[in-house]
């Protein structure tokens, strides 16, 4: 059966929160889902000059140590993520690919000065992690409002949408359960 590789990279140790999230991917891709270490530097995808992480960069690093092609692979990172043509991102993924990372960075309330809420950090992790999961079975942004699949520009967009795919996205997902 294929699994789904989750890689903590740049995480403080929050075993609890990487279990929580496993447990719910788990769930809504009907796989098994383990927590692993990274086997590569994440620095190699530090930018100085805009003091980010290259996410398309952790996603090489990524696909490069994985070795079962019908796995996936989903790094869980604790910096702030960019691509060159964006501010930031929550996550990056392949569509129809193998692999995907989401940032816990601009998902925590701490970066807004609010008090620190880790059952929210929660709910946006996984959902932000089960979207670029959708990615990788070929998904796209959905419209619909409260789909995982709807686009998020902004924090609250993410607090808005469930974490359930929506009747038209779930039976997408199905025949590729078995991830």
């Amino acid at each position: 059966m294929a699994l789904v590789h989750l890689v903590p990279i740049c995480l403080p140790s929050q075993p609890p929160l990487l279990d929580q999230v496993a447990a719910q991917i788990g769930r809504a891709f009907a796989t098994t889902v383990i927590v692993r270490s990274p086997h590569f530097n994440p620095e190699l995808a530090f930018d100085s000059s805009r003091g980010q992480y290259h996410s398309t960069l952790l996603l090489e690093h990524l696909l490069a140590e994985s070795t079962a092609s019908e796995d996936r692979i989903l790094g869980i990172a604790g910096v702030d993520l960019f691509i060159p043509i964006l501010t930031y991102v929550f996550g990056e993924a392949q569509l129809d690919g193998r692999a995907a990372v989401v940032s816990t960075y601009r998902l925590d309330n701490n970066l807004y000065g609010l008090p620190v809420n880790s059952r929210l950090l929660l709910d946006r992790l996984v959902k932000e992690s089960v979207h670029e999961l959708g990615h990788t079975v070929g998904l796209i942004h959905c419209h619909h409002a409260t789909c995982v699949m709807r686009s998020s520009t902004y924090v609250e967009d993410i607090d808005l949408k469930s974490a359930q795919f929506c009747s038209k996205c779930a039976p997408k997902v199905r025949p590729v359960r078995g991830i």
